[in-house]
């Protein structure tokens, strides 16, 4: 906590997540308003500063897939960590990514203080991604906010996804993750559910997605 104060990243405090008997500790940030850029607080709302329903569904989902040390997870707008963290944690082999300077601090902070300091956390600007390699997964929480970010993210899926491999995102159910859903229809096969995260005071339901290619979309993408 004090190193991330220090790093003029604002007061933290933490957040204990349960999964599947597992518990993780994530520092979170103690004042969202100090994240927000006063000059357009509703453009730059810093959607990475909070722990979503939909990354406890994600993480929840991940943890319950047998590992296999040969395959690989591309994590996309990680956030404060917590699906890659888990995921590594039960085994599976995962790159995290962030475009957000602070949230990658905060990724790696958390990373290491649930004993995933080696984890690979790298920054991936999705319209130029400098990401190489191919990866049997792309997962992602609550990452389709804006329609400019479609097209982007269907080139990133094309570019970084293995051809036999397969995209799991977990959104909230509103207006842009529907429209998107609908948008890739046109370029993989979905097998979406809808899946709810239940707490004392509200039940907040979220779309569980699986995209795979097409049968005759098996092509080795190009390198950029």
């Amino acid at each position: 906590m004090k190193a991330l104060e220090k790093n003029g990243l604002g007061q933290t405090e933490e957040k204990t997540v349960g999964i599947r008997g597992r518990k993780f500790t994530l520092l979170t940030p103690k004042f969202i308003e100090e994240h927000i850029d006063p000059e357009s607080p509703l453009q730059d709302f810093p959607l990475w500063a909070k722990v979503w329903e939909a990354s406890w569904v994600l993480a929840d989902f991940l943890a319950g897939l047998p590992p296999d040390p040969g395959k690989r997870f591309l994590e996309i707008g990680c956030g404060l960590g917590l699906v890659g963290l888990v995921a590594a944690s039960f085994g599976h082999k995962v790159v995290m990514t962030e475009h957000n300077p602070e949230a990658i601090e905060f990724a790696r902070a958390n990373a290491e203080k649930n004993r995933c300091a080696d984890l690979e956390i790298l920054d991936l600007d999705w319209k130029s991604p400098a990401v190489y390699g191919r990866f049997d997964w792309i997962v992602g929480s609550e990452v389709v906010y804006h329609e400019k970010d479609f097209e982007p993210l269907r080139r990133l899926f094309e570019r970084l996804l293995k051809p036999d491999g397969e995209v799991i995102l977990c959104e909230g159910i509103r207006r842009t993750s529907l429209d998107f859903f609908k948008e890739m229809q046109n370029h993989f096969d979905l097998q979406a559910q809808q899946k709810s995260i239940r707490s004392p005071e509200k039940t907040v339901p979220v779309i569980l997605c699986r995209m795979k290619r097409r049968k005759g979309d098996l092509t080795e993408p190009t390198e950029p």
